[in-house]
Parts: C-alpha cells; structure tokens; sequence
C-alpha cells in the first residue's frame, strides 16, 4: 500500500546532503524527463528580473526572492519529507517519529512537486519556489508529467493507495486501477477546507505509527479526534467522510 500527499508551498532552508543530481529520485528511468524541467525552470528564473520574480514566486519580500533567484544546481539537498513545511507536515511531525516509523514513510509516500513531479519522501531536494499554479513558457507541467510518469507509478504504487493529496495534484496523476480511499472533513457537518490538511497529517501520522500496511487494515483502526460517518464508493474509490470530534 502506498500514499499520496501533496507539498506545501512553504520550505526548510539549507540541507546537508549532495545537490540536485539523478541518485537523488527514484523512477531513475525517468530522470532526464525530470531534467526537462528542471532546465526550463532554470532557464526561466535566469531571464526574469527581481519585480517579475516576485510576482512569478508570489513573494513580497525582496530578500525572499534573492534567495530563490539562485541556480539551484548546486544547493544542498534535505529528504522531500523534511523540505516542506506546512500545516500537515506539523502535524505528522516527522522528527518526532521513530525509526520505524520514519522509514515507513520513506518508503511508502510518494508527494507531488510542482517542479520536480512526484517524488518519494526520502528523495533528496533543494530548497525551491515554484507557486501552486505558476506557469513556465510553453509548457503545461502538470500534463508534462502526468503523460510521462503515469505508466511507471502504475507499476510502482501497486493495487492499493491512499490518497491525501489536494484536488490540484491530481493533474500529476491520476489513481486509474488501483483501489483507492479518499477523505471528506466535516466539523459541526460542514466540509473543512485549509484544517483539511491538518487532518491529513494526523492520517499520515496515524498510518505511520500504527505500520499499517492495508486498506482493510486502515478501516479496521481507530483515529483519535475523528470518526467515520459514511462511505461513497464510486467504481474504484473509497471516499471516507470523517466527522471531527
């Protein structure tokens, strides 16, 4: 059973670990397609000046966009995991985990970046910008990988999945074969949108803690702090309502 979890557009800085190269990513096979990108990425952030980056990172602070405005070739590296920081990633806490439990999300989760497509959590990543929705010349990003990796995450994310990403990454790729659970928070029964992400933090925490390996198994555990009201099932996917105690 594998997961799926979106990034967040916030980032750790530095790292301590070797630059931007192909041992840095699984699906190796597919790394000069991940180049593709990358080199337009660079090339494009080379030819804007510091106003049009701004508006093009969606930061305010000049110094922030000096920081982003770097060659990222040759910027240390950290596991994607410990990259992103966010509302769900507090929540998962995963400088908290165990051993164990870090090493089942290692190998278990697989995120989707808006630059470097999907990527595992213990891939190795510098610290980048590239604003949910921003666009490069000429290219459609999301299509771009969503055409060129989805036979290989086919083949790599097997019959089960749990998808916590947000809609948007499903333009990354698309869950076609698989059984699948996705989830619906509601509070006093309304659906939760931005404490949607806390909530699958907590998930991720929970599939972490608990090793869980299966679907069956998922649904047979208890969540502490959520409770499940009703399940919608549509062809292959499970959709989870969970209600917030």
């Amino acid at each position: 059973m594998k997961i799926l979890l979106a990034p967040a557009e916030t980032k750790n800085p530095n790292g301590d670990s070797k630059p931007y190269c192909e041992e840095n990513f699984f699906l190796k096979e597919l790394f000069s397609k991940r180049e593709e990108i990358f080199e337009l990425y660079e090339n494009h952030i080379k030819s804007l000046d510091l106003q049009e980056l701004s508006k093009w990172f969606g930061l305010k602070k000049i110094e922030e966009v000096k920081r982003y405005k770097q060659s990222l070739k040759n910027k240390p590296t950290m596991k994607a995991i410990q990259r992103y920081n966010g509302v769900a990633f507090d929540a998962l806490a995963y400088d908290s985990l165990d051993n164990k439990q870090k090493a089942y999300i290692d190998d278990n989760v697989v995120l989707f970046s808006n630059l470097f497509g999907p990527i595992k959590a213990s891939d190795l990543i510098p610290d980048y910008k590239y604003k949910q929705g921003a666009k490069l010349p000429n290219i459609n990003v999301e299509k771009f990988y969503l055409e060129n990796f989805s036979l290989a995450l086919d083949d790599y994310l097997g019959e089960e999945i749990i998808d916590l990403r947000a809609g948007h990454y499903e333009k990354f790729y698309k869950v076609k074969k698989a059984n699948v659970l996705t989830f619906k928070f509601l509070k006093d029964n309304k659906v939760v949108s931005h404490w949607a992400k806390h909530y699958r933090g907590i998930l991720l925490k929970h599939l972490a803690t608990n090793n869980i390996s299966s679907i069956a198994e998922f649904l047979a555990s208890n969540i502490e702090g959520l409770k499940l009201v009703e399940i919608q099932e549509k062809k292959n996917i499970k959709l989870l309502v969970m209600q917030i105690e």
